[in-house]
């Protein structure tokens, strides 16, 4: 991961280059939400497009519906947690326990140990998304499901689109269930976060001592 790069490359004190990974995660976060509000904007086009006797504007369409999509996006807050994530992790690793520059202690403390995602399990299948095959993610709700299931799902006769997850309105389509360039990234922060929290890390730490 690229965080886990810029943490060695701070660690060995080279500052130019970590800047730079730092601007191309940046720049990486901002052309994942160009992507993603394209592929709606012509998912809906070729959804509700239909032909009649004069020329489509199809520039303006694309204009209207990336605008749409852009309004109704959450992405650019995970976006912001994401890069403050890999900013921390830099931070720490010649200031452990310090907040960063301008932030106060609390604001630190509620955004490190924030989970980006939706639901921590499966709604259908009850597996910890940590433990999925393959994990995807529905573009309107942003809950997540194992594909698998979730597409089988959406195959019955009886399951009328809705989303599984209790309470959720949204209707889904299969084409926008899958797997986004964040997702992963987001599963293997909370595989990390679960890792560094867990009772019995400092037991095995200490087992190895005695043994050596």
């Amino acid at each position: 991961m690229m965080k886990d790069i810029a943490v060695e490359l701070e660690r060995d004190e080279r500052k130019e280059m970590v800047k730079e990974l730092e601007d191309g995660v940046v720049q990486l976060l901002a052309a994942s939400d160009d992507c993603m509000h394209l592929s709606e904007a012509i998912q809906s086009i070729g959804d509700e497009i239909e032909p009649g006797p004069e020329p489509t504007n199809f520039k303006k369409k694309f204009d209207e519906e990336i605008a749409k999509s852009k309004a109704r996006s959450s992405s650019h807050a995970q976006n912001q947690s994401l890069l403050r994530q890999f900013r921390e992790a830099i931070w720490h690793v010649h200031h452990a326990g310090q907040p960063l520059p301008g932030d106060e202690q609390e604001d630190i403390v509620m955004t490190s140990t924030q989970c980006n995602l939706l639901n921590v399990t499966c709604p259908l299948s009850g597996k910890p998304v940590t433990e999925l095959a393959e994990p995807v993610r529905s573009m309107d709700c942003k809950h997540i499901y194992e594909k698998k299931t979730i597409m089988q799902y959406l195959k019955s006769k009886t399951s009328r689109g809705q989303c599984p997850v209790a309470g959720c309105p949204k209707i889904l389509k299969a084409q926008r269930v899958l797997c986004d360039p964040f997702l992963l990234i987001e599963i293997d922060e909370l595989m990390s976060t679960s890792k560094q929290n867990r009772p019995d890390a400092i037991e095995d730490f200490t087992v190895l001592d005695d043994e050596d």
